[in-house]
C-alpha cells in the first residue's frame, strides 16, 4: 500500500457502509483508479466504537481491509465512534486527501446514521464542491440474501472447558473472555459468533453448540 502513482492531480474516495455493496464500490473505485494511475483511498464512517460492532459488521469490515491490501489501496480508513454527521466526515477526509471523486452506494441515503428520506446527495453536494460522485447502484437479491443472519448481540463469556472453552452468559471467576455473541437466527443451540478484545485488537470465534469451534478456523488465536 502505499505506492507512488504517475498521476497526483486527481484522487478517489470510495465510501462504504457495512453491507455486500462495499466489494462492489472499491472494486468500481480501483477500476477506475487503475485507469487514471491515481491514488485510491477507502473510508467507512460509524457512531459506535470499533469494538462494539455487530457480528455482520466486523465481518465486512475484515473483508474490506482485505481486499484493500490486495488491490493495493493507498489508505482504508475507519472513522468509528464518530458522532458528527457523516457528511462533515467525508468532507473531511477528502480535504485531507486531496479527493477529487467520490464513489458511494445508491443505498447509502438509507443506512448512513443520520440521513433521511433522500437528502444524503444534497447534503454532499453543499459541503463538498469542486468533486465528482459517482453514484453506484445495489444488487438487492445479493443484500437480502446476507441480512438477517444473526439475533441481536448478547454479553457472554468464555470459560475453560477441557481442551477449549464453552460459552457462558453468566460473569464467574473462571470466566476467560468477555464479549458479544451473536446466535444464528433458526438454531435451537447456541450456535454462532463471538466477538471480543483481544491485546487490542477485535477478534471472533465461531461457537458450536456451547463451544468454540474447530480451532482452525479461530480467526484471532486464544492465549490458554
Amino acid at each position: 500500500m502505499g505506492k507512488v502513482k504517475g498521476r497526483m492531480d486527481e484522487s478517489i474516495l470510495v465510501c462504504v457502509y457495512y453491507g455486500p455493496n462495499g466489494e462492489r464500490l472499491i472494486r468500481r473505485g480501483h477500476k477506475l483508479a487503475k485507469s487514471m494511475d491515481c491514488p485510491l483511498y477507502i473510508l467507512t464512517v460509524d457512531p459506535l466504537p470499533y469494538d462494539e460492532f455487530d457480528a455482520d459488521k466486523s465481518q465486512y469490515v475484515d473483508k474490506w481491509q482485505e481486499l484493500a491490501k490486495e488491490l493495493d489501496v493507498d489508505a482504508f480508513i475507519i472513522r468509528d465512534n464518530e458522532k458528527r454527521p457523516t457528511a462533515k466526515v467525508i468532507k473531511e477526509v477528502a480535504h485531507e486527501y486531496n479527493i477529487t471523486q467520490i464513489i458511494i452506494g445508491q443505498t447509502a441515503q438509507s443506512r448512513w446514521e443520520e440521513i433521511t428520506k433522500g437528502s444524503f446527495m444534497n447534503v454532499l453536494l453543499r459541503e463538498i464542491t469542486f468533486v465528482d460522485f459517482h453514484v453506484i447502484s445495489v444488487d438487492r437479491a445479493i443484500k437480502d440474501e446476507v441480512e438477517g443472519m444473526f439475533e441481536k448481540g448478547v454479553r457472554a463469556y468464555l470459560v475453560p472447558d477441557g481442551d477449549g472453552y464453552r460459552i457462558n452468559f453468566t460473569l464467574s471467576k473462571e470466566a476467560r473472555f468477555e464479549g458479544i455473541f451473536f446466535k444464528e437466527i433458526g438454531t435451537d443451540f447456541n450456535n454462532g459468533i463471538f466477538k471480543f478484545m483481544y491485546n487490542n485488537k477485535m477478534c471472533q470465534v465461531p461457537i458450536i453448540e456451547d463451544r468454540v469451534g474447530d480451532p482452525s478456523e479461530i480467526s484471532c488465536k486464544l492465549e490458554k
